[in-house]
């Protein structure tokens, strides 16, 4: 039954029983950790065979480039073409770098406001106010670069198909309103996939600032659970058809294909983007780790090999996202109190509470031993106007483990639940 519709003696029964319940889970001093999407051992395991030296070869290139020497600034040819056809689009479009993508969006915010969007562009930095579009639900990462040089953060809704373009259209009126953050496939933390529709609308909609950016995080491009990966039109051929070949810039990397902190990343967008990116790249560094590109090129070969890799990892991840799922159906379904995502890839679950009850339940679950990144995380600032969504990060424990976390959550979100209901009365 809904609890709105259970009597007042129905719920404060019912809450004395779960108090017992979490009481008793308290005393075990449980730990476990969900607050970051990271991969699990198996996965990692996945890749130790690119440790092996056959992967190196003879430590060049198809056309006799020494990976071992300076030079080659954007990544060795055959690593451009593979991180290319992740993201779908040309070599030529592409630089491959470290192993951090999040390394590259903040330094290409950095050149912005710096320099600015090009060789005769305004920097940022002299404008009297910069505002960025924050979909939301979104990454804390992003919101904490945009926090911490001082830019103004919007939050937009993010729907099933997008964010709301009525009113990102509206917003892009406003002069100051320079880029915006997006996490287009399997999107973080709802698993939202962007529709062809929001991504043209996008590409082509009006916008004051000459210089606005999307700054395009496919982070979770080829991260499906099920089948195969979700299409999606390429917004750098969609910006170029529109007549704006220059707004997008799309980060990736194999952080979650390979090893975290050993992968590669890279950055596209449009041929004049790239050249002015390559431009600052020749004062900034000599190259990326070329021996690297080289392993990664050999162990995965080409999109197939990526795809069929990532078929292992989906097959490792997906019953865990299934027991989550499930819980969540069994123990909350009709009761009316929590809302979640359904996601066909990528590395969260996203569940919204009461209005209000977040952060408390966030704070009882910790007390009990179970860790998520903190309520309001998704939301620039760290401020939830609601306080009711919480990340879901289902990949890092193992099945019992998690089984055993997520009913914790459970009976957390039905104690807030409860208590807000009887304050309400």
């Amino acid at each position: 039954m809904n609890y709105i519709n259970k009597t007042e003696q129905e719920l404060k029964s019912e809450l004395s029983e779960l108090k017992e319940k979490y009481e008793e889970l308290r005393a075990l001093n449980l730990s476990y950790d969900m607050t970051r999407g990271k991969p699990a051992s198996a996965q990692l395991d996945l890749s130790s065979e690119m440790l092996d030296k056959k992967y190196l070869g003879n430590l060049k290139t198809a056309k006799n480039m020494d990976c071992r020497n300076y030079g080659i600034l954007d990544g060795i040819p055959e690593a451009k073409e593979l991180m290319a056809s992740i993201i779908g689009t040309n070599p030529e479009n592409v630089i491959v770098c470290g192993n951090s993508s999040l390394n590259i969006m903040y330094d290409t915010l950095m050149k912005f406001m710096v320099f600015g969007v090009s060789k005769s562009a305004t920097p940022w930095c002299k404008a009297d106010k910069i505002k960025f579009l924050c979909p939301v639900p979104g990454y804390d990462r992003h919101f904490k670069i945009t926090e911490q040089l001082g830019i103004e953060m919007i939050n937009v809704p993010l729907t099933e198909n997008g964010p709301d373009m009525a009113l990102v259209k509206e917003l892009v009126k406003d002069p100051a309103v320079k880029g915006m953050w997006s996490v287009p496939k399997y999107s973080n933390p709802t698993g939202t996939v962007y529709s062809d529709e929001v991504i043209k609308e996008l590409a082509s909609m009006d916008c004051a600032a000459d210089d606005f950016r999307i700054f395009w995080d496919d982070a979770y491009t080829v991260h499906y659970l099920y089948d195969a990966p979700a299409k999606q039109l390429s917004i750098i051929e969609a910006c170029a058809e529109a007549g704006n070949p220059d707004r997008a810039v799309v980060f990736t990397s194999t952080s979650k294909i390979t090893f975290s902190g050993s992968g590669l990343s890279a950055v596209a967008s449009s041929v004049a983007n790239i050249e002015y990116f390559k431009w600052h790249m020749n004062v900034q560094t000599i190259g990326h780790d070329k021996i690297n590109q080289l392993r990664h090129v050999n162990f995965l070969k080409d999109y197939d090999g990526v795809i069929a890799h990532m078929k292992k990892h989906a097959d490792i991840i997906r019953p865990k996202f299934e027991v989550v799922l499930e819980t969540l159906e069994s123990e909350l379904s009709g009761l009316g109190i929590l809302t979640w995502s359904n996601p066909k890839g990528g590395y969260f679950i996203s569940i919204d509470t009461l209005p209000g009850c977040a952060d408390k339940v966030v704070a009882m679950a910790k007390d009990c031993g179970v860790v998520f990144t903190p309520a309001g995380a998704t939301f620039p600032y760290g401020k939830d106007p609601e306080n009711k969504n919480i990340r879901i990060a289902p990949t890092l424990p193992v099945i019992e483990d998690l089984k055993e976390a997520v009913k914790i959550l459970c009976i957390c979100v039905k104690i807030c639940s409860i208590n807000k209901i009887l304050e309400e009365r």
